[in-house]
């Protein structure tokens, strides 16, 4: 009977998780994975402590996201436009499409990159390559059947985990490190500390939870046209399961790369990642045994980062669009075909080209996705004030606005990406 109960409940869990769970395993996207193993390289443990605190900020914000979408039964830039300025609409807008186009086009010079390291192909080829498939992928198939699929591609994300294994860590400074807050008052160590905030709590996932919560709602019938969503408080309760989940994910596979690129690359003297093979000299060790382990690690590497590409660059895109074209009462939903959506699916095809053709003014790929976090992470900060403001707006909400817990710890993350935002600003001027 026990093995029963707990088969149900593992089924159950399966069953709820979804948008959840994608926006963590999109979080880990080339962005993501190049800014960790650049704090990893450079500060070997020295900013671990960061999984662990940002675990109950992310998990705080993409659940009240989430709330939004599901109890209103709208986007955020649509919440917004009902119930504030369209000064303010303008504002969060402008911020959500800038952030992800600038970050499209340093995952899809991330993805070519990456592709270089196995196969012999000029680079402008392979990223107009990776954009003519998403564009393909996102506008004619089904997201939900290809999320699907791919979303197994973020297993590779697990050779980080096993690697860390292999090689060895000590155990007791990787504890401290998580448990005890280091803080280096330079530049270097906020504008990475900005970036590891900025890719782990990014504005594009605050407007793709909240946007597929009403995806989720009319795809079960519970939301219809015209009408506001009748929920049951267990539906809020499984989004919350959902969030927590996939922010673990999140969570736990940041925490291996930044030990792995430590334990492998800064304790070997390599403390600055500029190009895609040295990002996957990390992975060396895990197939150290056998013969060309230097190739097989790149095709590791190379599988995650496309992967993860694959899967975030849709996520991206489908989010800016959301946005902008609930701001401009246009038909929006992945759920539409592109007849009867052309603004919605237009502003993809734009923004990811725009995102394109950033790889042609001469930054270098990998640094690019840096660059992205720590404009991520500065981004972000009105946008949180904002989700804070709706979440806890019991006009908007109901009675299912923010909690005492869930106020706080979105206020707190508001807090926290704005002081370190400041300290790097700071610590530019004074330095």
């Amino acid at each position: 009977m026990e093995k029963k109960n707990i088969k149900h409940k593992f089924s159950r869990i399966l069953r709820i998780l979804g948008p959840g769970l994608i926006t963590g395993a999109a979080d880990d996207d080339p962005s993501g994975i190049a800014t960790y193993s650049q704090t990893g390289a450079q500060f070997g443990y020295g900013q671990l402590w960061t999984v662990l605190f940002m675990y109950p900020l992310m998990t705080a914000v993409q659940e009240a996201c989430a709330r939004i979408g599901a109890v209103t039964g709208k986007g955020i830039a649509s919440v917004v436009k009902t119930n504030y300025s369209k000064k303010l609409l303008y504002f969060v807008v402008f911020l959500v499409v800038v952030a992800n186009t600038i970050n499209i086009g340093a995952d899809l010079g991330a993805m070519a990159a990456s592709a270089q390291l196995i196969v012999p192909v000029n680079f402008a080829f392979l990223a107009i390559f990776f954009t003519i498939l998403i564009l393909l992928l996102e506008i004619f198939t089904s997201y939900r059947i290809y999320a699907r699929i791919l979303k197994w591609l973020s297993l590779a994300l697990f050779s980080y985990v096993f690697t860390a294994v292999i090689v060895g860590q000590n155990w007791i400074e990787v504890i401290k490190s998580t448990f005890v807050p280091h803080i280096e008052f330079t530049v270097g160590f906020f504008f990475l500390l900005t970036g590891v905030l900025g890719t782990t709590i990014s504005p594009y996932m605050f407007f793709w939870e909240a946007s597929e919560e009403v995806e989720e709602e009319k795809a079960a019938s519970i939301l219809k046209e015209g009408n506001k969503p009748i929920l049951k408080k267990q539906y809020l309760k499984d989004i919350r399961i959902d969030n927590a989940i996939g922010m673990l994910f999140s969570e736990l596979i940041t925490f291996f790369i930044i030990i792995t690129t430590a334990s492998v690359l800064n304790s070997h003297g390599i403390t600055n990642i500029a190009t895609a093979s040295e990002a996957a000299k990390a992975l060396e060790p895990l197939v150290s045994t056998f013969p060309n382990s230097g190739l097989i690690a790149k095709v590791i590497f190379a599988f995650g980062v496309i992967g993860i590409g694959i899967m975030s660059v849709p996520v991206l895109a489908g989010s800016a669009s959301y946005a902008l074209s609930e701001s401009l009462n246009w038909k929006e939903g992945l759920n539409l075909k592109l007849k009867k959506a052309h603004g919605f699916y237009g502003v993809i095809t734009i923004a990811t080209l725009i995102g394109l053709l950033i790889n042609f003014i001469g930054i270098n790929p990998i640094q690019a996705l840096v660059y992205t976090a720590v404009f991520n992470g500065i981004a972000a900060v009105p946008l949180i004030f904002i989700i804070a403001k709706i979440a806890g707006n019991e006009k908007i909400m109901g009675e299912y606005k923010s909690g005492k817990l869930s106020s706080s710890l979105v206020w707190l993350t508001f807090i926290t990406m704005f002081l370190s935002a400041l300290a790097l600003i700071a610590t530019n001027i004074y330095h």
